[in-house]
């Protein structure tokens, strides 16, 4: 008999670059077409809307790379914490931790005697991998990587802030906050799309949630512009 192959495809192994991804790529075009929308509605020229939208540009990028690398190793010293503390128990009370292990199993299914035998066999094959995976939920798929984090928050950003400032360059200054709008919400619509396809998740629902909140975002800053605008003439 001939013997089939069975591969799978799972998405979880992205969540640590994605995740950065999606969000320095939405960052970047929201806030930066939110400030360039902003400058546009208050009436200043072209010149000074360019300047704000390359601005925000530069410094949001800088902004995503630090908060992430800062964010995700806080996250990698709690995990670095946690599998400390186990390497330590695991000396002390080896006894004690096989029989939480063993619970652990048992509280997922298996029988006593299957779950002594599986926390026992993985205790001496790497106790402190299982414990990492099974007690804490840490795994080499979805640990914390600050560096990568930060270089691909850094890099979506600046390629998501590209697109308004472009669209500002080639606008004329009494036309940029409507087409630099509607570009915005393709390019999000776009960029939606395109994470929920990564992630494995609906298209439409990606797009959507990612276009409302860049919308509102941008009616927001808009509106906050003209009021200033007005006053300052």
């Amino acid at each position: 008999m001939s013997r089939l192959s069975h591969s799978e495809i799972h998405m979880v192994h992205r969540i640590g670059w994605l995740r950065a991804a999606v969000l320095g790529a939405n960052d970047g075009i929201v806030s930066t077409s939110s400030l360039v929308v902003g400058v546009a509605a208050a009436g200043s020229g072209s010149t000074e809307i360019l300047i704000a939208g390359l601005a925000g540009l530069v410094a949001g990028a800088m902004s995503m790379a630090a908060g992430e690398y800062v964010s995700v190793s806080s996250q990698t010293d709690a995990e670095n914490a946690d599998l400390a503390r186990e390497r330590r128990e695991l000396a002390e009370t080896p006894d004690a931790e096989l029989e939480e292990l063993t619970q652990i199993y048992v509280d997922r299914g298996l029988d006593r005697t299957l779950a002594e035998q599986v926390a026992a066999q993985l205790t001496e094959h790497d106790a402190v991998g299982a414990h990492a995976r099974d007690e804490l939920g840490i795994s080499e798929t979805v640990a914390a990587r600050p560096v990568q984090a930060a270089i691909v928050s850094a890099l979506t950003f600046a390629a998501g802030a590209v697109v308004p400032v472009l669209v500002a360059l080639m606008s004329p200054a009494e036309r940029t906050s409507v087409l630099v709008a509607a570009s915005t919400l393709v390019a999000l619509a776009i960029l939606g799309g395109l994470g929920a396809t990564a992630g494995g998740a609906g298209v439409v629902r990606g797009a959507l949630r990612v276009t409302f909140w860049g919308a509102l975002a941008m009616g927001v800053t808009a509106a906050v512009g003209m009021i200033f605008g007005v006053q300052a003439g």
